[in-house]
């Protein structure tokens, strides 16, 4: 919007060179970001300060690329509005460090409010810019896509002509009991989330939890105590849970037990595509007496009658419809992380389908599972908790208003922020991990093993990063000589530092330019042979190896390798059918000759067991400790009976080495906000960004030695 408006001015006539700084955009973005910054120092982060935030970052961007261009602009004039914009950034970095959760409106995927349109279109006008009123609003094409095609598969009609008479159940609808409004008109929703990062003091986020349960796991099998415990809360009547227990500690048990004890059948179960095969093997190993049909496309094979209907998060759009019609009495949300931008159609989708058994059943059972809640931010909690039914798009809900009202306290006092933690813990939170109450699970431990990248190839990727850090340097310098007379930083002037990293970061995707994230592909295929040689070592001296990689050259590579190393292996890739995946996972698990499983760590990192090995290769780094996690776990889980160990495989003297460490920094994320932990962390896991600040970092002082 901002662009159409400065091209509507422009074309009137040659840009006149400014004479008074209260013209033009930048003094409106100035006062916006002042007024933000004030709100932020007295604690009063409202939903209008998110807003300007949000805006202010949004136009400062635009103008900022709008005046690089600008071919009206002298040079001179061009360093001083760049100037002025740096002036804005930096109160923006202060206030985003300050209240972390604004950081989150800053994603690509941010939600753009109506309230923040509006407010954009007003400051433009303000500054003087052309600003087209907003259109009327029009179908989404891709909704309107979607709509069309949608299925109902023929069983599922059948279903239907066979129980004509399927009323919603209300029966179990939760009535509101509290009578005091002490915080109608409170905005309570981003105070709720800034308690999970306050209000830490040592203790880790779980509700209270029975000692067992009366339900007893299938014969041959054994329901562990933490496991049982669960189970027990829904036999007592609980329903909501967000189960995040550490991966490997039986979460798909747990939820359909679970299910069995609240008799929350038919269940609706959405996963990610690669673990479809996965549920239903569960659901015949822990619910034997129920049946599950499982979605694929078009649903032509569903089976309309079975008690268990799995389906992915790609193909919920043609499904939708039919879906909330169904009756469901509760639904299952694997890897829930997936729905955290509420933008998206699969997690509107997801928001819509909870909705829609909530409708129909006035208490479902209603599970997220995840391992790993925070990979990016606390604000990731906000879509989870609108699928469990605690809030809504603005204010909490009836169950959770009940007992912030009991607390008896508002946002401005201090103990609002440990009660609310707890109010929302006690809705259902419930987060173990293994040392508390899996202590026969053997330790795990990451052995970093450094490799010298020689040759050619090893040279050209560290020409490549001399390179990178050359341009940083100039873009550091360039900026410093633009800066306002009597803002003097002796020594490196940090703010400056992520201002410049940040600029790479944005401009990476569109530059020709060598960047971090193709010197760290490089560095991947350059490490493929010697991690698979490495993998082979371990296979012929402790047995089963499972191995990890990123890329898909990187997995032909460590293939190729092990062809001429004579170990048999097998592979899991994103482009495999279930039945290739299922035929891939037996071979190494139930073959003693498979010695090796190449996985791709998008692909795999979720929801296989592959605790048959006890050793992990990680070929390539991720860019969050919440992926690497999630792999090793593949391994390190219920039925591991010895010790398991990740190798990881980091080249020596390239920015590898650095981003290993930072992913190790920002290990405890999760722990902060779910264990209890007061360790102090730093905000969101942009570890692109904060590999760039090292290496800028690293190369100022270097120069200044």
């Amino acid at each position: 919007m901002a662009r159409r408006g400065q091209r509507t001015q422009r074309s009137q006539g040659p840009q006149r060179r400014r004479v008074l700084d209260n013209e033009g955009i930048i003094p409106q973005l100035a006062r916006a970001v002042r007024e933000v910054e004030h709100d932020v120092q007295r604690g009063k982060v409202t939903g209008l300060t998110r807003t300007k935030f949000q805006v202010v970052a949004l136009l400062a961007r635009e103008e900022r690329a709008r005046v690089k261009v600008d071919p009206a602009m002298s040079e001179g004039q061009r360093a001083e509005e760049l100037k002025r914009l740096d002036g804005i950034g930096t109160i923006l970095a202060k206030t985003g460090a300050r209240a972390s959760t604004l950081l989150a409106l800053l994603d690509e995927g941010a939600e753009i409010t109506w309230e923040a349109r509006d407010l954009m279109r007003d400051m433009q006008r303000a500054a003087g810019m052309a600003v087209e009123d907003e259109p009327e609003e029009t179908p989404d094409p891709e909704v309107v896509a979607s709509q069309e095609r949608q299925v109902v598969p023929r069983s599922v009609l059948s279903r239907r002509l066979a129980n004509p008479f399927m009323a919603p159940d209300f029966s179990l609808t939760q009535k509101r009991t509290s009578t005091t409004h002490r915080l109608a008109g409170w905005e309570l929703i981003e105070p709720l989330l800034e308690s999970f990062e306050r209000a830490a003091d040592g203790s880790g986020a779980c509700m209270p939890l029975p000692e067992g349960s009366t339900l007893r796991a299938p014969i041959g099998l054994e329901l562990m105590k933490h496991q049982a415990a669960v189970v027990g809360a829904a036999e007592a009547g609980h329903r909501t849970f967000l189960l995040a227990d550490e991966p490997g500690l039986g979460k798909t048990a747990q939820s359909l037990l679970a299910a069995q004890a609240a008799d929350a059948f038919p269940l609706l179960v959405v996963v990610p595509n690669v673990v479809k095969t996965n549920w239903a093997r569960e659901v015949q190993r822990w619910t034997p007496t129920r049946t599950a049909t499982i979605v694929n496309g078009n649903g032509d094979d569903v089976d309309g009658y079975a008690d268990i209907v799995v389906i992915n998060y790609e193909i919920l759009d043609r499904h939708v419809g039919w879906l909330g019609d169904f009756g469901f009495r509760g639904m299952v949300v694997d890897e829930a992380h997936f729905i955290k931008n509420k933008t998206s159609q699969r997690s509107q989708h997801v928001l819509h389908l909870a909705d829609q058994v909530r409708l129909r059943t006035g208490n479902p059972l209603m599970i997220a599972l995840t391992g790993t809640p925070l990979i990016n931010d606390i604000e990731d909690f906000r879509a989870i908790w609108q699928f469990l039914g605690w809030i809504d798009e603005k204010k909490p809900r009836p169950a959770l208003m009940d007992r912030l009202e009991e607390a008896g306290h508002t946002p401005i006092d201090r103990l609002f922020y440990p009660a609310a933690r707890q109010a929302v813990i006690d809705m259902g939170i419930v987060r173990r991990r293994k040392v508390d109450v899996a202590a026969d699970i053997p330790a795990r431990r990451i052995a970093d093993i450094p490799v010298e990248l020689d040759g050619e190839v090893g040279r050209s990727i560290r020409d490549a990063e001399r390179e990178l850090a050359r341009r940083l340097l100039q873009r550091y310098d360039m900026a410093l000589a633009t800066r306002r007379a009597g803002a003097v930083v002796a020594g490196i002037d940090h703010d400056l530092v992520r201002q410049v990293a940040a600029w790479e970061r944005e401009d990476s995707s569109s530059s020709s330019e060598e960047n971090v994230f193709g010197m760290m592909r490089r560095i991947g295929q350059a490490k493929a042979v010697l991690a698979a040689d490495y993998a082979a070592q371990l296979a012929r001296n402790v047995g089963k190896v499972v191995f990890f990689a990123k890329h898909v050259d990187v997995m032909d590579a460590a293939e190729e390798l092990l062809d001429k190393r004579g170990l048999r292996h097998t592979s899991i890739r994103g482009n495999q059918s279930a039945k290739a995946r299922t035929a891939a996972i037996d071979a190494f698990v139930n073959d003693p000759d498979v010695a090796v499983i190449v996985c791709s760590l998008t692909a795999a990192g979720v929801g296989l067991n592959l605790q048959v090995a006890s050793n992990v290769v990680l070929a390539e780094l991720s860019w969050t400790d919440a992926e690497q996690t999630q792999a090793i776990d593949r391994v390190h889980r219920i039925g591991q009976e010895t010790p398991v160990t990740a190798w990881r495989i980091i080249a020596a003297q390239t920015i590898d080495t650095r981003v290993a460490e930072l992913i190790d920094s920002k290990a405890g994320l999760a722990a902060r906000a779910l264990d209890g932990s007061d360790e102090e962390i730093g905000s969101s896991v942009d570890i692109q960004l904060e590999a760039l600040v090292a290496l800028l970092t690293d190369a100022l002082a270097e120069r200044d030695r």
